[in-house]
This record gives structure tokens, C-alpha cells and sequence, in this order.
């Protein structure tokens, strides 16, 4: 049984080659960053974790050193503006460190296609430079670039969905016509897992793609045609880079960075041109149509095993689950609402599972839709992100701006950490509470602040908390008014 080290497990690729490899029956040691978050929400046998962050080489020694293979998936785009090529680099750095003392016998990374490395994007710069480290390592490797990752919960999927669906007319960057050759999350998952131990790969590098190669101005239209929806695109050369991401943000469920990043890396060409992998491992990809044809097959199906939003985002915070789990009480300010349970548990927690996404807050829906829009504005990732499931919740699941800490659904114990931007920290919590013969609910908002202005925010939103959250408490239990 093979040991095989994933890094950016939780990571929209991450999550579902993990998935591949445990049912080829190889051993997995899943590298999380947050301490206590898992790649599933149940237990898998022979998936193992070791919870570290790479930036910080103390919390990566529980490695095994029989490990054989590594698969490299890490990209700081989600949360890093300004300094990508720096923190790539250092990351990889450390990671390196970390397997050199194992038995490692080939690092897979996953990259980005370069069709021309005199101008690169960041992204495209950052992931080059990691490539070239990789090389440079002593360790056998085997290189995969990419285009666009066509499947559902791919951050390049999901900003052609929003658009797509969203604006009958576009403004658009002259770029859109620059070249791409977009692939099937599944065949990606093929090559990953073909090119593992396989000898004619090692140290090699490989392009993967599609079978067709247009425009992303014409990738978006094919994606209209196929959701019968009339587009038209309007390319003109005055929309900055800064200006495209700044309007993606808006429209899309995609945060700034990641759009700033993708917005620059769209100047230049990514098509297939190292294609030896045919030759070695022959393999007929998806076209752009089926691949759009098998995402919406899960959406439909609600069977997304991941998204780009699964990755958590811990710059600047405490890297352990188990800080947030134990809501806090001292030096914070709350709302508590307890609220008799009309119909019956079972179905308040089925109420509490469907909160946020399609289905809303149970009250006052345009208010929570005007925070997550100013959310946006202050450069937070809004409402825009909805749910990956629309009524499944597990660890480390985005809900909104919200992050699931804690999911007992079977004791409808549910615990939310905010992700939005606030002067301090924010808790959702909803709990059960027996006494005599009566339920109810016990509804938690709670918020340690942050100096003077925490307290502020605080206190100038009372108002609006005593009407949300009252309204919402009381539809969660069951009560009509």
C-alpha cells in the first residue's frame, strides 16, 4: 500500500484526488493547514491527517518518512495580493525541508501552462517559480500544467457561471481574446493519478488540455449557447486589470485576489504545446461541452465533491479549529435568543442545516444581502459564495461569509465563524436546550471586539440584531407569524 503526502488537501483538486486515490487503494496523509479541519466530513480508512501550516516549518514535522510520493496542489491566490511570488516560493521552500527526509520518490505538481515566460501574470510567474524549485530538488518529479479547470466548484468555472448567467451584456478587456484550452476536473484527476510511480514521467514536463482551443471570449459564449441564453460581449481596451477584478468581485462569487490573479494571468495564451503525454499515457479528454454538460449533472445532483471555497483562509488568524470551537465569553458582547421549539426537533435542525445559500436567513433577506454587498466593498467575500450543498453541512464548509467550525446534526449543535470583515470576531451558534417537557432553541450571536471601533460596530447594529436575529430565531423554531 502506497503513502502518498497531498498538500492543498482541502483544496478544490485536492479534495477530489484524494477521493481517486483512496479508492485505488493507496494510503493518504492529507496536509491541512487548520488544525482539527478534515477533507471529509466522516472518517475514511486510510485517510490520515497532519495539520500544519507551510509557512511555518514547526508545524510540519509529523510527516512520515516512509512516504513515497508527494502531490504538490498548494496556491496562496485566495488570500495573498502583492507578494504572491514571495510567499510561493517560501512555501515550497519549507515543503521542500519537509520531504527531503523521507523516502520520497516523486513529487506531482500541478501548474500553469506558459506559453511565454518573457510575460507572465504573477500567478503564472509564482507557479513557474515553483516548478523550477521543485526541479531544482534532487527529488524525481513529474510537471502538469493546466488551463482553465473546467468542473463544478472550480473557481474559473464559477466566474463564467456568474457572468454567463447574470449579464446579457458584457463589458469586457480586450484579453478575452487571448487563447486557453480549458480541461475536464476528471481528466486532470486521470493524469494525476496516471503519471504516479510511471517512469517514463519522471522529471518531466507535460501540458494538459482539452481537445479545443479558443477564446475566452468564445469559451463564455459556448457556455451561453449551451444554457440557451442570448450574450453579447463587448471587448474594449480601457478596462484595467484593477477595474475587471474590482467588477468580478461583484458580479461573481470569487474574492478579490483570486480575481485580481486570474484577471492578469487572462493576457496571455495557455494552450497545449508539451503534449508528449499523449504518446505515453493516450487519453481522450472531455470537450468544453461535456465537461459543462457533467458539472451541471452534479450541480443538479447536488453532488459537488469540492470548491475553490473549501480552502480555508487563515492569513493573519490562529491556525487551530479548537480556538474557535469553545465560543468565547469573556470580554465579548452577545445576543442570545431562546426560542420554544413549536413542531419538533428534527425539523428545526433540518431548518438550521438549510441556513444561508439559495435559502436565505429566514428574515429580513435584503438586509443580510446589503451586508454582504458592503462586505464586498471593504474588500470581504460578501454573500456571493452561497453553500457547496443545499442542505449537507460539514467541517470547514463555506456558508457565505461564514465558516463552519462545528456540525452535530445530530444533536443540531451548529457553530458559524464569521469571514466577513469585522472590528473583532464573530460567532453564529444555535443549540438545543431541554426543560421539563418543553425545547428550544438557543440562538448565540457573539462578538469579541476589537478596541474602541469593535465596540462601536457593535453597538450601532443592536437594532438591527433585535429584528434579524428575533425573526430568525422564531422561524428556526418552528413559529409563523
Amino acid at each position: 500500500m502506497t503513502k502518498i503526502l497531498i498538500t492543498g488537501a482541502n483544496g478544490f483538486v485536492g479534495k477530489r484526488l484524494i477521493l481517486n486515490l483512496l479508492n485505488q487503494g493507496h494510503q493518504i496523509y492529507a496536509l491541512c493547514r487548520i488544525k482539527g479541519a478534515k477533507v471529509f466530513g466522516e472518517d475514511r480508512p486510510n485517510l490520515h491527517y497532519i495539520w500544519g501550516d507551510l509557512r511555518n516549518p514547526e508545524t510540519i514535522k509529523g510527516i512520515p518518512e516512509d512516504i513515497e510520493a508527494a502531490y504538490y496542489l498548494v496556491h496562496s491566490m485566495s488570500e495573498i495580493v502583492g507578494n504572491l511570488v514571495d510567499t510561493e516560493i517560501e512555501v515550497v521552500e519549507q515543503f521542500l525541508k519537509g520531504v527531503k527526509s523521507t523516502h520520497i520518490k516523486q513529487i506531482i505538481y500541478l501548474g500553469g501552462i506558459i506559453n511565454d515566460e518573457k510575460r507572465l501574470s504573477p500567478h503564472l510567474k509564482s507557479r513557474l517559480l515553483v516548478e523550477k524549485a521543485l526541479k531544482q530538488s534532487d527529488i524525481p518529479y513529474t510537471v502538469l500544467r493546466a488551463s482553465i479547470i473546467i468542473g463544478a466548484g472550480s473557481a474559473s468555472f464559477e466566474i463564467i457561471r456568474d457572468l454567463c448567467e447574470k449579464l446579457p451584456i458584457m463589458i469586457a478587456p480586450k484579453w478575452v481574446n487571448s487563447l486557453c484550452q480549458p480541461i475536464a476536473v476528471g481528466d486532470v484527476l486521470f493524469y494525476l493519478s496516471s503519471v504516479l510511480f510511471n517512469q517514463e514521467c519522471i522529471n518531466k514536463t507535460f501540458d494538459i488540455g482539452g481537445p479545443e482551443a479558443f477564446t475566452f471570449k468564445e469559451m463564455m459564449l459556448r457556455y451561453a449557447k449551451f444554457r440557451n441564453l442570448k450574450r453579447w460581449i463587448i471587448d474594449v481596451p480601457v478596462l484595467t486589470p484593477r477595474l475587471s477584478s474590482y467588477w468580478l468581485v461583484f458580479i461573481t462569487s470569487v474574492r478579490y485576489s483570486l480575481c485580481s490573479y486570474l484577471v492578469e494571468s487572462m493576457k496571455t495564451n495557455t494552450v497545449v504545446q508539451l503534449n508528449e503525454i499523449q504518446k505515453i499515457i493516450p487519453h481522450l479528454c472531455l470537450t468544453y461541452t461535456q465537461a459543462l454538460e457533467l458539472a451541471f449533472q452534479k450541480i443538479s445532483q447536488n453532488e459537488v465533491i469540492s470548491s475553490w471555497m473549501d480552502s480555508w483562509e487563515i492569513f493573519g488568524n490562529d491556525p487551530n479549529i479548537e480556538n474557535y470551537i469553545q465560543v468565547p465569553d469573556e470580554g465579548c458582547l452577545k445576543d442570545e435568543r431562546r426560542i420554544l421549539v413549536k413542531d419538533s426537533k428534527a425539523a428545526a435542525i433540518e431548518r438550521i442545516w438549510r441556513i444561508g445559500g439559495s435559502t436565505g436567513y429566514y428574515a429580513l433577506n435584503w438586509a443580510w444581502y446589503l451586508r454582504g454587498l458592503f462586505d464586498q466593498m471593504i474588500g470581504g467575500v460578501g454573500l456571493n459564495r452561497g453553500r457547496r450543498h443545499p442542505f449537507e453541512i460539514q467541517v470547514g464548509d463555506s456558508i457565505d461569509f461564514w465558516r463552519v467550525i462545528l456540525a452535530d446534526k445530530d444533536n443540531g449543535h451548529l457553530i458559524l465563524y464569521a469571514g466577513m470583515k469585522v472590528p473583532g470576531e464573530a460567532w453564529l451558534q444555535f443549540k438545543f436546550e431541554q426543560k421539563n417537557d418543553e425545547l428550544f432553541l438557543v440562538q448565540t450571536a457573539t462578538f469579541r471586539p476589537k478596541g474602541i471601533l469593535g465596540r462601536l460596530y457593535w453597538y450601532a447594529l443592536i437594532p438591527f440584531h433585535f429584528i434579524i436575529f428575533q425573526k430568525m430565531a422564531k422561524a428556526l423554531a418552528g413559529e409563523t407569524s
